[in-house]
């Protein structure tokens, strides 16, 4: 990666995320100070925080080393705006793949950071037309019809996005039977689940996914069943490289 470019948008997203603590933290700050509410102590804080803490701190912990070797620099506005499984996660991968960008290259960071970006962008749009059209709309959105079609949202993005990750694709390598890592991490859950539930603790879960599915694809690619080759350079190219490269002609 281009060495300017990685301090610059490092530093900016840095500074990006200072100035979203400062609002997130500063705004309950200046409304607990103007009507008097401030709470007892920190302890009274952590107190009831505790529950949320408990569930929110290993998921978070799981996203943030699970996602951002795929995000690359787009981290920064992902994990400040939000939405990260279930919509920047998808806009990153297919915005990668109708590009022919790979993961871990300089198109591929910046094909990944521009379609956050234009995600954020859209999904503050939607928010502020649902905001406007909320009660407008209620009677449609309260109908049996649209409750029923609400159900199986998460279903069908969750299975759209598990059926992008059924590839042989590895940033700039092709690896055969990558796919083959799942079987065991899955199988686990699923036989734990049924005797131990498992709702709850879906950060300690990820997290320990991640630890078996890197053991898994190690013992694979050491025994080959798992084979790494280059990819061919003309679906490991970038837009860049091939805009470069007509423009000079």
């Amino acid at each position: 990666m281009d060495e300017r470019y990685e301090k610059s948008i490092h530093r900016i997203g840095r500074v990006g995320i200072l100035i979203g603590l400062v609002f997130m933290l500063g705004i309950p700050a200046v409304v607990s100070a103007v009507y008097d509410v401030w709470p007892d102590g920190v302890g009274e804080v952590f107190a009831v925080a505790a529950g949320l803490l408990a569930v929110f701190i290993p998921t978070n912990v799981a996203e943030v080393f699970g996602y951002t070797p795929m995000l690359g620099s787009s981290a920064y506005i992902t994990f400040l705006t939000g939405n990260v499984t279930n919509l920047k996660i998808p806009v990153v991968v297919n915005a990668q793949t109708l590009t022919e960008t790979a993961q871990g290259t300089d198109e591929g960071d910046t094909v990944a950071t521009i379609g956050v970006a234009i995600s954020s962008i859209v999904t503050t749009l939607v928010i502020v037309a649902g905001v406007i059209l909320l009660v407008p709309l209620q009677p449609i959105l309260t109908t049996p019809t649209v409750q029923t079609a609400t159900t199986y949202m998460l279903p069908a993005l969750f299975g759209g996005l598990f059926l992008s990750y059924i590839n042989d694709d590895c940033g700039e390598y092709i690896a055969k039977n990558k796919s083959l890592t799942l079987i065991v991490p899955m199988a686990l859950v699923l036989i734990v689940n049924l005797f131990y539930p498992l709702a709850g603790k879906e950060g300690f879960v990820v997290i320990g996914c991640m630890v078996l599915n890197v053991i898994c694809a190690y013992v694979l690619y050491k025994t080959g069943i798992i084979k790494m080759s280059p990819k061919p350079p003309k679906a490991a190219g970038s837009v860049a490289k091939q805009a470069a490269k007509t423009s000079a002609k």
